[in-house]
């Protein structure tokens, strides 16, 4: 984890609000992973954690789970492998199935998640004369996949389908779980259908995708620890079927949480009938933490004043906290919307905030980058910046007007 000093460099510099991803943090997430799960497992990033860490995940994951135009949009442009690609998504349409093969050489690996869907992939592949592979994705009775039926009938009329090879299934039922038995029922009843389909139907499932949904520590003292115990215990539930299927396992939030920093400055403070408030120049169009209730729960973060001193939160590097919270005044962290509900956190201890002070939020490498209200009140798209050893600080994305996308002045 990079130390308060170099972001503080980093803020500095390029200014704030403003995220900063961990590549090196990530690398080693990554290398920690793969030692802990085998060799013999493939890592699939699940790219709607983040998108901006594609280039990065390139050497780190074997495969990229894309389930958007918009995400394959992205993939194009930073290069990524065709074949590492498993194609995903609830909806396909036909033009974009038509450019993924007529333009791009088609991908990996395609997820089916719905017979109209197996309808289109397989009458896609019979036009060009070409053989595609495919995932069947099982429900997990939600929206997303297929029936096991309607698996079955797939798999029993596969005959007919000669341009389609069906490699096996794909299935994931949700994120944040901290209870492995539920994971272990998960993959037990998963390998068990692989087994009813080949009793039944004579069918070989060579690959088995499953989103495993470990869990990210966000809040308490936790968050300052996102161990590996979790994935260590799911690693021994994997070995009861390991050798079976050629495994994939895709993750997105597991991955890329940790390696996120936000950092935003304070620009205001006030007590208002006996609460304190201390705005910054960022909110909840920033920062979401996923399992946030009523901005009760208090994340990872650091409090640094503008003349460097770090006089609150935890230090990430040590996983310590950094002074004597109970001595401290508490203070909640609003935003800049001009919305009653842009309240980060409640009741945090800061100690007396100063305009020109920042507050550095951890674990925010998945999801806030994206599922932010970006939009709302038009207001500034913070700075996004990468840093490595290798590298040092580069800027991915510059400070975006959101008033552009909010108004109709390309029309006037």
């Amino acid at each position: 984890m990079l130390e308060i000093a170099k972001i503080m460099e980093i803020a500095g510099k390029e200014q704030t609000p403003a995220y900063i991803f961990d590549l090196d943090l990530l690398a080693d997430r990554m290398y920690t992973m793969q030692d802990i799960l085998g060799k013999d497992i493939h890592l699939c990033y699940a790219m709607k954690a983040n998108p901006f860490l594609v280039h990065a995940m390139k050497s780190l994951a074997a495969k990229f789970e894309v389930c958007s135009p918009g995400e394959f949009a992205i993939c194009e442009r930073e290069q990524v492998d065709m074949q590492s690609i498993v194609l995903s998504g609830v909806y396909k349409e036909e033009k974009d199935i038509a450019h993924v093969m007529d333009d791009c050489g088609g991908v990996g690996t395609y997820t089916v998640e719905s017979l109209n869907q197996f309808e289109l992939l397989r009458k896609s592949a019979q036009e060009r004369n070409i053989s595609i592979t495919v995932l069947l994705r099982v429900t997990s009775g939600n929206q997303f996949g297929l029936d096991e039926e309607q698996v079955e009938k797939i798999v029993a009329n596969r005959a007919e389908y000669p341009y389609v090879e069906i490699a096996g299934v794909q299935c994931y039922t949700g994120t944040q779980k901290k209870k492995m038995s539920a994971i272990a029922k998960e993959l037990a009843h998963l390998d068990e259908f692989c087994d009813s389909l080949k009793e039944k139907y004579g069918f070989t499932a060579k690959e088995l995708e499953y989103g495993p949904g470990l869990p990210v520590a966000y809040f308490g003292e936790e968050a300052a620890h996102n161990n590996y115990d979790a994935l260590k215990e799911f690693a021994a539930e994997l070995d009861k079927i390991r050798g079976k299927y050629d495994i994939t396992l895709e993750m997105g939030r597991y991955m890329a949480a940790t390696c996120g920093i936000y950092v935003s400055d304070v620009v205001d403070y006030k007590t208002n009938k006996g609460q304190n408030y201390c705005v910054i120049n960022g909110g909840i169009n920033h920062i979401n933490y996923y399992g946030q209730a009523m901005a009760m729960k208090i994340p990872a973060y650091t409090y640094v004043k503008k003349d460097g001193t770090i006089v609150a939160g935890v230090d990430m590097v040590t996983g310590e906290q950094v002074a004597d919270q109970a001595a401290l005044d508490k203070w909640t962290i609003v935003g800049s919307l001009c919305t009653v509900g842009d309240v980060i956190v409640k009741n945090i201890p800061i100690g007396t905030p100063e305009c020109g002070d920042r507050i550095v939020f951890y674990n925010i490498g998945a999801y806030s980058v994206t599922e932010g209200i970006y939009l709302f009140l038009s207001r500034m798209m913070p700075k996004i910046i990468a840093y490595s050893k290798e590298t040092g600080a580069v800027v991915y994305r510059d400070y975006t007007p959101s008033d552009v996308v909010n108004s109709r002045q390309e029309l006037l």
